[in-house]
Formats: C-alpha cells, structure tokens, sequence
C-alpha cells in the first residue's frame, strides 16, 4: 500500500456532491464540545472544498452508541462547527434514507450538511454494502479525513469510497500520512524512539517494526517494569505482564545485537498506591516491597530529556507515569517539555497520539511540536507497518 494518496487538491469539486468522512469523536460534557482539537484540524479540508463550490456532505460517529441514543447526537457537535466555521451548517438527525436524499438535492454550492451519528445506524460498524450503497447513489467525491477512524473497516471508511466515482484524501489525513510515514522514511537523526503507557503488549510490533530503524529507545510508564523485571531488578508491586516477559527479553536482546540503548528508568516516584494519602517516594534502584512505580524519577527523566534534545527525530507514544495525577505527571511533562526545546532548536517532533497527546492538551504543549497525531489506535497501527482499509481504498498519487 502506498501511503502517497491523491488529494482535494487533484480534482475538481465546484458544485459536485462531497462526502466528507471526519472524525468528530469529541469529549462532550452535557451538550457541548468539551475539546474541539479534532474538529479544528479538519477546518482546511472543509474551508477548502466550501470555498471550491462542493455541495459539502459531513458523516462522524461519537463514541459507541448501541442504536439511536440522543446523548450521543452530532446535533451539538454541527453547532460547534458553524460557530468554528462562522457559517451555517445545517443538521439532518438521519444518517440515511429519503429525507436525507432529499437534503442533499437541495444543498447550494458552498453549502455544508452534517447527517447525524453514522454508528447510529447498525450498517456502519457491519460494514454494510447496502447502507454504502445508499449514500453512494448521491456521492460524487468521497473525502477521507478522519484519520482517527482508518482504521475500522465501517462502511463510510471502506464500504463507500469503492463505491464512489473519486475517492481521495483530505488534508488531515495527508498530513498524518507525511509526518506518521514519510518522516519516519526518511528521519533526521538521531532518531530516537520514547516509549510510555501501561502494557509492552501494545507496543511489542512497533518496538519490532522500529528497532532497525531508530538510534535509541526510551521507555517508561508501567511498561517499563516487564523489562526491568527481565532484567531481574526488583519491582514490587509495579504493574508487570509475567506474560510478556520472554517478549520483553527477547526485544532487548535484539536491541543488544544491534548495538541500539534501550534505556530503562534508574529511579521511580513510587507510592503504596494512587490514592496512597501519604507523599509519594522518590527511590533508586529496586522498589521495595509494597510500593509500586507511578511516575520516572527525576534522574530518569533529565537522562531522557538530554536525549531527547539531541536528537534530529522524536517519535513519542505513551505517558511515562499516571500523569492524570498532578503527583506523577511531573516525568510525562519532563519529557513534553524536551520535545518543544528540541522542536525549537529544529528536530521533527511527532507525538503519536492517545494518551500522550492528551497529556500535551494538558499541558498547554499541543502547537509547540511538529506533529500531533489525531488517531491513537490508527497511529499506533500505521505506525506498526499494518494496513488501514481506510487509506488503502484511496486513490493512489503517481
């Protein structure tokens, strides 16, 4: 599959019918956009193709409704987005059907329809042809730019662009594709790899994927105490995937043929638990019983940092503590803060979605990198080297 793929830009649009595939998967507290990230990075794609004259038909899903459930309606999300917009968008509550043809036939030039939550239709998740077809008989442009969905093989992501006359990429999902592909291809270096969450099991084909292509591995987060575990350092009552130990073992001794530093946290903030009421501890070396690892220490993360400042290419997924916590977030914002020095003093910075993503929001850090991913598990799987339905049925770019 090339990830090189034909854009909005390769064809023409005034005044045909666009489906545009977002993903507007947004937190919402009661009925408003909690954080509107995802949607404000899909507004050039939009702007564009208004602009250009399209007949603009927008398609989403929010969260994982069972049926019609009206807590889960795009009809606040379309209110955002004319006020984003500063112009009107109208709703339609029907994903399909004649009242939705019939909406369609009537938009203007330059005008913009959203249809309501797709996963409010049992055909989307199933992948139905029949539901595809229904939409295709009105599509004469299918933009994908929803790149936090490509990978789900539902019908508005794979079903309906081979159905369609013209299916190609919006600027979004280009964007992902250049930063999550085409710099990893070709990477400034050092290229260094910072690996965080909770499970080595999530990351074990990355860390295979990428081990012949990076300069070093930092890793922290729970995932970092299988390996030291392996390593036979006493880890008390950290999170540990006894499971994932021959695995573990078997990527650091890949890693030591290579010559390639998978460096390990030194020191820990520990504690008897989350909500432990007593201070958390700052410890070197094994954790002693009863204690269990929830954040880098600060060696750890200075180590980490100075790396991560010297490289030409950054590559991060995944927090290095529970940083939801104020307590252990400090190694999290250790490692977010490095990442804007080394973007300032030129490195490529791509941040891979999910939770570290969420951790820059917080932070206050999201526009001082190079790249912040839209899609945690289509990140995470592009990333793997797996195929995405969604960007494989595009149109190819010569």
């Amino acid at each position: 599959m090339s990830w090189r793929k034909k854009t909005i830009d390769d064809l023409e649009v005034k005044g045909r019918c666009v489906f545009l595939r977002v993903d507007f998967n947004v937190p919402m507290e009661a009925d408003r956009v909690a954080n509107d990230r995802r949607m404000r990075a899909t507004l050039p794609t939009i702007r564009t193709l208004v602009e250009r004259g399209a007949r603009l038909v927008l398609a989403s899903h929010l969260g994982r409704p069972k049926g019609p459930d009206p807590r889960l309606s795009l009809r606040p999300v379309a209110r955002h987005l004319e006020r984003l917009l500063g112009r009107p968008v109208s709703f339609i509550p029907e994903v399909s059907g004649v009242a939705v043809e019939e909406a369609v036939r009537s938009l203007p030039e330059g005008g913009v329809l959203m249809l309501e939550n797709v996963r409010f239709h049992p055909g989307e998740e199933r992948n139905d042809p029949e539901l595809a077809r229904q939409w295709a008989a009105w599509t004469e442009v299918y933009v994908n730019d929803a790149f936090g969905a490509s990978h789900r093989a539902h019908a508005s992501i794979e079903a309906l662009p081979r159905m369609s006359p013209r299916a190609v990429a919006g600027y979004l999902l280009r964007q992902e594709l250049e930063y999550l592909i085409g710099a990893l291809e070709h990477p400034m270096r050092p290229f260094v790899l910072v690996l965080g969450g909770a499970k080595v099991s999530d990351k074990i084909l990355l860390l295979e994927r990428l081990l012949e292509r990076v300069d070093g591995i930092l890793i922290g987060g729970g995932m970092a105490y299988t390996f030291l575990r392996v390593l036979g350092q006493e880890i008390g009552q950290s999170l540990c995937e006894g499971d994932r130990l021959e695995v573990a073992g078997a990527i650091l001794e890949q890693a030591r043929k290579r010559g390639l530093a998978v460096e390990l946290p030194n020191d820990h903030v520990v504690a008897r638990a989350l909500d432990d009421p007593q201070p958390p501890r700052i410890v070197r070396g094994p954790i002693p019983e009863g204690y269990m690892g929830l954040d880098i220490g600060p060696e750890t993360a200075a180590r980490y940092a100075a790396r991560i400042e010297k490289a030409g290419t950054v590559l991060w997924n995944g927090p290095m503590g529970v940083f939801e916590h104020a307590r252990f977030a400090t190694g999290t914002r250790a490692i977010a803060e490095a990442l804007v020095r080394a973007t300032e003093r030129g490195a490529t910075t791509i941040v891979g979605g999910g939770d570290s993503a969420s951790a820059l929001e917080a932070f206050g850090m999201a526009d001082r990198v190079s790249h912040v991913s839209t899609g945690g598990g289509a990140a995470l799987e592009l990333l793997e080297g797996r195929l995405l339905p969604g960007i494989a049925v595009l149109e190819d770019a010569p």
